[in-house]
């Protein structure tokens, strides 16, 4: 099947949680606020972070998001906290190849909501979307071998360790190499 004929949900919701994708214009301040509160968390992991963006360099990058949802090449989901409607962060399937069909999991945390659980939770719910919806056969985590935090999403929820890449990505500043711990969890392994 064409994936461009999958109906892919636009929202949906956990228990505590509201995926959706990005509205621009209504996004980009409260995305770009996120990222300002989180900078000293997120620079170490990720290459984005290394300046703080504008709304309007925030605004296009929820953009292209969405044209990449539209064109079935990723697919980012803000996160909200159901009751108070807080942003809580990004989770996202990206590098999809529909040949395989594989995908790899994204994600970031507002550190004002770290510690309660809530990307555990949204990783969890996307990665059965994942295997039930859009039909993928394998799905990859991947995160620098130092990044504990983000090596125990995949770890509580059933990933496999494949191995650990040893020096295969720059770090986010760029500055040295990093070994990349490869997680995955097939289709076949869920039944």
């Amino acid at each position: 099947m064409n994936p461009l004929l999958l109906d892919i949900p636009l929202r949906f919701e956990t228990e505590r949680l509201i995926l959706r994708v990005p509205r621009q214009s209504v996004d980009s301040s409260i995305v770009n606020q996120a990222i300002k509160d989180s900078m000293n968390q997120l620079k170490t992991w990720l290459p984005f972070a290394q300046t703080t963006p504008t709304v309007e360099e925030t605004e296009i990058n929820l953009r292209e998001a969405y044209i990449k949802f539209l064109k079935r090449d990723g697919f980012r989901y803000l996160i909200f906290n159901n009751s108070s409607k807080d942003f809580i962060g990004v989770v996202s399937f990206e590098d999809v190849n529909w040949d395989v069909p594989k995908c790899q999991i994204g994600y970031w945390i507002n550190t004002k909501q770290s510690g309660n659980g809530y990307m555990l939770e949204a990783v969890k719910s996307v990665t059965e979307i994942g295997f039930n919806l859009m039909k993928f056969r394998r799905i990859e985590i991947r995160c620098e071998s130092t990044n504990l935090k983000s090596r125990s999403i995949p770890e509580k929820l059933g990933f496999r360790l494949e191995g650990t890449l040893k020096d295969a990505d720059l770090s986010a500043d760029g500055s040295s190499l990093t070994d990349t711990c490869v997680y995955a969890k097939l289709y076949k392994d869920t039944l």
